[in-house]
């Protein structure tokens, strides 16, 4: 019996070992004078950071409050808003100070120069890392064609009823059925709006 519940409790030990390790982030600590790289979320390495700040010596009474990087983007996608954190460690490997940085976008194998807002670094660092946590890539709407559903099968035709809407331009409001156009006075010349189904 003893030795059952021994087991047991070995047991519980590696798998909370197991979740622990998973958790830990993946991205690795460099020497401050190597590039530091982040994963986007399938694992593929999306960006890099270059330290431009090389006096790093904070302390308890006297932190470093900003630094400047260079983040280059070394994935295939277009980013159209890049965020992330650069975290700092002392010799110990025990992290002590951590900056947001951010970039509005950032296109494949461009580079920028931010910088870290809000940082607090109280140690002189022996490494670092980043951690991307936004990167919002831009859609590909207008290189492919857009898959669209085929039109319902009981499309709006001549013999149906007509379906009576109304449009509003700055307040006026004109009558419209489908198949029946309007004219509308814009400026000096005459603009035909027809509302139809589509095709």
């Amino acid at each position: 019996m003893r030795f059952r519940k021994m087991l047991h409790g070995i047991a519980l030990l590696l798998s909370c070992a197991v979740v622990i390790t998973a958790q830990q982030p993946t991205e690795p600590r460099v020497a401050l004078n190597e590039a530091a790289t982040a994963s986007d979320a399938k694992g593929a390495a999306a960006i890099e950071a270059r330290l431009l700040t090389t006096v790093l010596n904070g302390s308890e009474d006297s932190p470093v409050t900003n630094v400047r990087i260079v983040v280059k983007n070394i994935g295939a996608n277009f980013y159209t808003y890049v965020s992330g954190w650069a975290t700092f460690y002392d010799s110990s490997a025990v992290r002590c100070g951590e900056g947001l940085f951010k970039l509005d976008a950032l296109a494949p194998n461009e580079s920028a120069e931010v910088d870290t807002p809000g940082l607090r670094l109280h140690c002189s660092p022996a490494s670092w890392r980043i951690l991307a946590t936004n990167l919002l890539s831009r859609t590909a709407e207008g290189t492919k064609p857009i898959e669209t559903a085929p039109p319902p099968s009981e499309a709006v035709t001549e013999k149906s009823a007509p379906i009576n809407f109304v449009i509003s331009i700055d307040g006026e409001e004109h009558p419209i059925q489908v198949n029946n156009p309007i004219v509308l006075k814009l400026g000096n010349r005459n603009a035909k709006i027809v509302l139809r189904p589509a095709q």
